[in-house]
């Protein structure tokens, strides 16, 4: 008998997926919403009878009722990336050409999909059912929401057809416009604050505490993306074809393009069309479409090169500037910040925007009391783009940009070149001080646990940190009396300083904040010179010789190596045992010294990052092309032919995964 009633469920379960994909991703249910309740009422019936069948991905827990106090943080299982964005043909033709100098060819085909206006979600699942959904967080990790994304019923629980064991697939959660409509109405019927913005209502109802809360918001989730250890389709557009086969929501706008043209029609299109969507779109992504094309381009520190966001041009709004604020950051460079009328921008109400520098506040001549155009740059940021002369009064002054530093009084100078202003009393200027001490906890860097923006502010006003290697001198007792602290923060805190020691040199290499150096270039110096002795010895002309390394970064790395403040704080770091040198255990060997490598196509047992790993733990450098320098091409399947041509003419040896296996041996 409990044979017959476990089949039962199932058959039903089954029954409720299927209508689930036909009504909300294919757009045509086969059933009423009438009958649909009655097979999910007997399933949950069943189920609440014979608890042993429980499912964790039952279509039944799509009302949720899962409640989550705290969100638990989850390391991706592959990096959530940004994407570059563009403004204007001119930036989409200067990436075409990086992409044909890497690829080594002319001919790149793309795809264009439209860029939802969302919330960025991973989702992972395991033997065809949904196991886990992470926020994008910082990329690097997220907070675990996968009780919320189970209510929302574009997402499928389980999975049609033949799928990988284990893969991510990423998408976006919007908020439809009707949707929205219908949750605002709601609100202002009951006497309270409508939603300000689609986006921030989606972003914001993954973190909701109670899941069936979520289940009652119309969210939807466009998929887009699958990823996993190896490629599981050769083109973009075959894998938004497959993720449909599997089930997915996939966006129902797409095109393959052969040429820019292409896509610049497809981008015209959609910025004349877009308000005639149900939901929000930003601007148009564009891909490269062969995987093994994406594999060769590969990625920055934040970016893949093989991605583009073009961005449709911001709303504006007029409002009055009220006063001039000049900001102080971690460099010393010196913000001016408009105070302004409030005003709504993008579902969002604005009083502040960026004037940027003294050359744009002349070059639009804005004053206090003027009329000024606001846009969000990028949709992100507000800035002034514009004065509405016509509507000034008569007796408006010219603003006067500062000659001191707003909060030490110090000179401010302006370097040859540059466009802003700076504050060069590094030593004795509070913000930044407190701007390069956060910026040394902060989780791509030192990642200390414990510590805060706020808590380092509140830690300097009381004279406990002067410099980030005060960190490394704190003491519980010192903590315990401060403002919202307890014995336990304050053990959080000396644990995660402490911890922080074991912190491998390049990040801490990043951390130290030198002006121009981030996260690509710390990692390139801490693999090039070993140790932050070696690298403070170094002379301009020996840092240029680094790969991508340039004359600004050099002259910068070496005036902050040069600065005798700089040295007494690295002394300390090292004396509180800070890691300021490569790990035995970070390379390997030194077998690989002095090479070169180009790595291209894709190996059958190694992933390009295991390989890029190896070289550099065995003291090889990895460059992007081939040139006359390069001193081997690792060439796995699908490898150009043009870049083959080219490592034949110029006699540079071609290698197969096994031959530099057996070389590193």
């Amino acid at each position: 008998m409990m044979d017959s009633i476990a089949i039962k469920i199932n058959s039903l379960r089954k029954k409720l997926h299927d209508h689930n994909h036909h009504y909300y991703v294919l757009d045509c249910p086969l059933i009423s919403d009438y009958e649909f309740d009655q097979l999910l009422n007997e399933l949950i019936e069943l189920e609440e009878r014979y608890p042993e069948y429980y499912d964790l991905n039952s279509p039944s827990l799509r009302v949720g009722g899962a409640v989550t106090k705290n969100f638990k943080t989850v390391r991706h299982d592959f990096q959530m990336y940004s994407l570059d964005n563009s403004y204007d043909l001119d930036d989409l033709k200067e990436w075409e050409n990086r992409l044909r100098k890497q690829l080594g060819r002319n001919e790149i085909t793309y795809t264009c999909e439209l860029k939802f206006d969302g919330a960025s979600i991973s989702i992972t699942y395991e033997n065809g059912e949904l196991f886990r959904a992470v926020t994008r967080g910082d990329g690097v990790q997220g907070d675990d929401v996968t009780e919320n994304v189970k209510t929302i019923p574009t997402v499928p629980l389980k999975l049609r057809g033949k799928v990988p064991q284990r893969f991510d697939i990423r998408g976006e959660i919007i908020l439809p416009y009707k949707g929205f409509q219908a949750m605002n109405n709601e609100r202002i019927s009951r006497g309270e604050e409508p939603y300000m913005n689609p986006r921030n209502t989606a972003s914001g109802s993954l973190k909701l505490q109670d899941s069936s809360l979520v289940a009652q918001r119309p969210l939807e989730c466009y998929l887009y993306q699958a990823i996993a250890s190896h490629p599981l389709y050769t083109t973009q557009w075959e894998g938004l074809q497959l993720a449909q086969s599997w089930g997915f929501h996939v966006p129902q706008h797409f095109i393959q393009a052969d040429n820019l043209e292409e896509v610049l029609t497809f981008i015209n299109h959609w910025d004349q069309n877009r308000k005639n969507l149900p939901y929000e779109i930003d601007g148009i992504v564009i891909k490269v479409n062969k995987i093994e094309d994406q594999i060769e381009l590969g990625y920055t520190a934040k970016a893949p090169r093989w991605a583009m966001a073009y961005k449709f041009k911001a709303d504006s709004v007029s409002t009055r500037l009220h006063s001039v604020d000049f900001q102080v950051g971690r460099t010393g460079a010196i913000t001016p910040v408009a105070n302004l009328e409030p005003v709504l921008l993008g579902g969002t109400v604005v009083k502040r925007a960026s004037l940027h520098n003294a050359d744009q506040i002349a070059k639009l001549d804005v004053r206090i009391g003027d009329i000024v155009q606001v846009e969000k740059g990028g949709e992100i940021i507000p800035k002034i783009i514009g004065v509405s002369i016509s509507e000034r009064p008569h007796d408006l002054t010219p603003l006067r940009y500062i000659d001191c530093c707003p909060s030490c009084g110090s000179l401010l100078q302006r370097i040859d070149g540059e466009a802003q202003h700076y504050c060069i009393n590094t030593s004795g200027c509070s913000p930044q001080i407190v701007g390069r001490i956060q910026h040394f906890i902060s989780r791509k860097a030192m990642d200390i646990e414990g510590l805060g923006a706020e808590t380092i502010q509140l830690l300097h006003e009381n004279n406990l940190v002067q410099d980030y290697s005060d960190l490394y001198r704190l003491t519980k007792d010192q903590l315990i009396p401060l403002e919202r602290m307890a014995e336990k923060s304050s053990e959080n805190i000396i644990r995660g300083v402490e911890s922080s020691k074991q912190i491998p040199f390049e990040r801490v290499l990043y951390g130290l904040g030198i002006r121009y150096v981030g996260q690509t270039v710390a990692k390139i110096l801490a693999h090039h010179f070993k140790n932050s002795s070696s690298l403070s010895l170094a002379t301009v002309e020996e840092l240029v010789e680094v790969d991508e390394i340039g004359d600004r970064i050099a002259r910068s790395v070496v005036d902050f190596f040069n600065n005798p403040h700089h040295q007494l704080i690295l002394q300390r770091l090292e004396q509180f045992g800070v890691q300021l040198k490569l790990n035995e255990s970070e390379q390997k060997s030194t077998l690989l010294s002095g090479k070169r490598f180009v790595i291209s196509g894709v190996f059958p047992t190694i992933s390009r990052e295991e390989l890029k790993s190896l070289i550099e733990l065995n003291g090889g450098k990895i460059v992007s092309s081939i040139s006359s320098k390069t001193s081997y091409v690792v060439a796995g399947d699908n490898m150009g032919p043009s870049k083959k041509n080219k490592a034949h003419a110029l006699n540079i040896p071609l290698l197969t995964e096994q031959d530099f296996l057996l070389m590193i041996q």
